[in-house]
């Protein structure tokens, strides 16, 4: 099978002529050659490179510029910033970007308007036009989540991280699980898909994280494999665990069948963004 991380990011060292916003967690870089080392070390064929919006923001270039390095092994995802009159505008010329299979709707404070805020609807369409999933970034908010996929049901709805707050840094939340149903309800709308990304970042035990395993079933029980799809969100979960771990626990768990694991770590993701690295054309 093809393994495909749904979630990684690259990015250059600190510098005035491609500033930090922030900072995330990691090396000072990781640069697309460094990724791609990262990935064949263990045995990943391809990832989603996600323009990290910590560090970049809206400007998706770096990403960009690796991508073109990498073809064959990434596709990209960009974030956009929905209070930006020209937002809509922003997400169409995205579209034709060489590699673009899908946006980020980044709404860690959803706008009060919801669903119903211009800059939310005009990611939306725009996004549902060029069939292109959104990716929603709105953990403890799937209330959200749930609207955007009600009032959006021809759009492929991407819950980022299992809808679940993550910290950036160890420990996990102390119960970080907590809001699981409220993601599970989101099964009842099947526009809506759950990427596993970060999972590991959860988990209050080592390698190989037997606590997550049960909510996780959960979610296989309520999804499907075939709405669900596995990454590491590599960087950020440096200091959770090691690249090879966030691959591993999930590679070789006794808990997926061959089938399922083929799903959940490559499969679905393949259906979802319309995209496989070169080694599974």
């Amino acid at each position: 099978m093809a393994i495909i991380d749904a979630q990684v990011h690259a990015y250059e060292r600190d510098h005035p002529g491609r500033p930090w916003a922030a900072h995330l967690n990691g090396p000072p870089e990781v640069s697309g050659d460094d990724m791609v080392a990262a990935m064949d070390a263990v045995g990943v064929d391809g990832a989603l490179l996600v323009s990290p919006w910590t560090m970049y923001r809206v400007d998706a270039s770096y990403a960009v510029a690796v991508r073109h390095d990498h073809p064959d092994r990434f596709a990209l995802v960009a974030p956009f910033d929905f209070t930006r009159p020209d937002v809509g505008d922003r997400v169409a010329a995205w579209a034709s970007t060489q590699g673009a299979v899908g946006v980020r709707l980044v709404c860690w404070k959803p706008p009060a308007a919801g669903v119903h805020d211009p800059g939310v609807a005009s990611v939306l369409a725009e996004a549902e036009r060029a069939e292109l999933p959104v990716c929603v970034l709105s953990w403890g908010r799937m209330d959200f989540v749930r609207d955007v996929a009600a009032h959006h049901p021809d759009a492929t709805i991407v819950v980022d991280h299992l809808g679940l707050v993550q910290n950036m840094a160890p420990p996990a939340p102390p119960d970080p699980f907590g809001d699981l149903d409220s993601v599970l309800a989101l099964a009842a709308y099947p526009n809506v898909v759950v990427k596993v990304t970060g999972a590991c970042t959860l988990s209050h035990q080592p390698y190989p994280f037997e606590d997550i395993w049960a909510p996780i079933g959960r979610m296989v029980d309520a999804f499907g494999v075939d709405r669900l799809m596995w990454g590491t969100d590599w960087t950020r979960a440096v200091g959770h665990c090691s690249y090879r771990e966030a691959v591993d626990a999930f590679r070789d768990t006794a808990h997926f069948d061959d089938a399922e694991r083929a799903a959940l770590m490559g499969g679905t993701l393949q259906r979802i963004f319309g995209w496989a690295p070169a080694v599974a054309s």
